[in-house]
């Protein structure tokens, strides 16, 4: 690859590793910035070469994608505070070689005034619920869900964490329509799909953790499909000192790129404006961010946000994006927020307002289209093995 030859190349120009003797005089031992610029710049070439191509490197792509610009940045302004001229350089290709990595939307600081929605655009919430309340009280969790007040909802998790690896579907139905009584549900694969706008078709789709519903917008009823979709995550949370949890990585890299190729090639055959949103489980560090960039054009620059997150390990350390809002042409997305989940799950809620931009021409020989058919005892289960606390 070229940014990563581009590293090299600095890397061996003058034996830059062994030569830090007179680059430090301005700063008594300081020699530790360039090792430590080299020391990164190698590790980010490998993540560029290895990343999306060997199962094994899932695991350092975890690393939040701030750092892939924080670290080179400090490492540059120490470079240029000891006068090391090489660290400097070193450390200044390994930002511009990593920006992309990094997660950075510059976009979002220049995205104008913003404008209403126009008539017609309709609210859309994504929303991975960890687990649907299974460790919160349903009473603010239901009343949360409510005050959202979306046209549509696409709700991952609709099932109870086992905490060994596996989950149970849950029935919470009569509850559900209860509070929403003028939506339509679509459930199945433990996602829901809550809309008020009146469901033109199920559709059958080659990825096993996706839920496409076909929508009429309002006005002139033309199609929107909404694709509502749930990527595997990448590991278990059991000791790394164990061999399961290794044969767990790579298997779930084997399961992740087979819902990625289905999920291409559903909204590929798809002859509507598609909305594609949920929890991809793939930050802009995991090499799967380019099967994310092929599906449509990501929203995430109408948050406003310069480095956008969606997901937090622990309370405070709301560092990734895991969870995506993409369109394919005719479909318009005219605003895009994340909203606090209020301690209700560990991923934020994407709020977004969609219209269509051109008129929808059908064409849908070909497709395999169910008539909406609601209720928990459709679902289809995903595969329970190996799936982990909290996610």
């Amino acid at each position: 690859m070229r940014t990563a030859g581009a590293l090299g190349d600095v890397l061996a120009s003058g034996g830059v590793l062994a030569s830090g003797d007179g680059v430090n005089a301005a700063w008594p031992g300081g020699g530790w910035v360039l090792w430590a610029a080299g020391a990164w710049a190698v590790f980010l070439a490998a993540h560029l070469v290895l990343n999306g191509r060997w199962w094994f490197w899932l695991l350092p792509s975890l690393l939040p994608p701030p750092v892939f610009a924080a670290l080179p940045a400090l490492l540059l302004v120490l470079s240029c505070a000891t006068g090391d001229l090489t660290a400097a350089v070193v450390a200044g290709a390994a930002l511009l070689s990593g920006a992309r990595q990094s997660g950075l939307v510059p976009g979002a600081l220049a995205r104008g005034k913003r404008r209403p929605p126009p008539d017609g655009a309709v609210r859309v919430v994504s929303w991975n619920t960890q687990h649907w309340c299974q460790s919160t009280d349903p009473e603010p969790f239901y009343a949360f869900l409510r005050g959202l007040d979306a046209d549509v909802y696409l709700l991952q998790e609709y099932h109870h964490d086992q905490f060994n690896g596996t989950y149970r579907l849950i029935d919470d139905e009569r509850r559900l329509r209860a509070t929403f009584p003028g939506h339509r549900a679509v459930i199945a694969r433990g996602l829901i799909t809550l809309s008020r706008l009146p469901v033109a078709a199920t559709v059958e789709t080659a990825a096993r953790r996706t839920l496409r519903v076909d929508l009429e917008m309002p006005g002139d009823g033309r199609i929107l499909a909404t694709f509502n979709v749930h990527i595997p995550v990448q590991l278990r949370l059991i000791s790394p000192l164990r061999a399961d949890f290794y044969r767990a990585v790579r298997t779930r890299a084997a399961d992740r790129a087979r819902e990625y190729r289905g999920l291409l090639g559903d909204v590929a055959g798809c002859p509507h404006p598609a909305l594609i949103a949920g929890d991809f489980n793939t930050t802009a560090a995991i090499g799967d961010a380019r099967r994310i960039a092929r599906l449509g054009a990501d929203a995430v620059a109408l948050s406003g946000r310069l480095c956008p997150t969606s997901w937090q390990a622990r309370p405070g350390l709301r560092w990734w994006r895991l969870d995506w809002v993409l369109t394919t042409p005719g479909a318009r997305v005219h605003s895009y927020r994340f909203r606090d989940p209020r301690g209700l799950s560990d991923h934020s809620v994407q709020e977004v307002s969609v219209s269509l931009a051109e008129p929808d021409h059908p064409a849908t020989a070909g497709l395999r289209i169910r008539h909406h058919d609601e209720g928990t005892r459709h679902a289809l289960p995903l595969p329970g093995k190996d799936r982990p606390e909290g996610q």
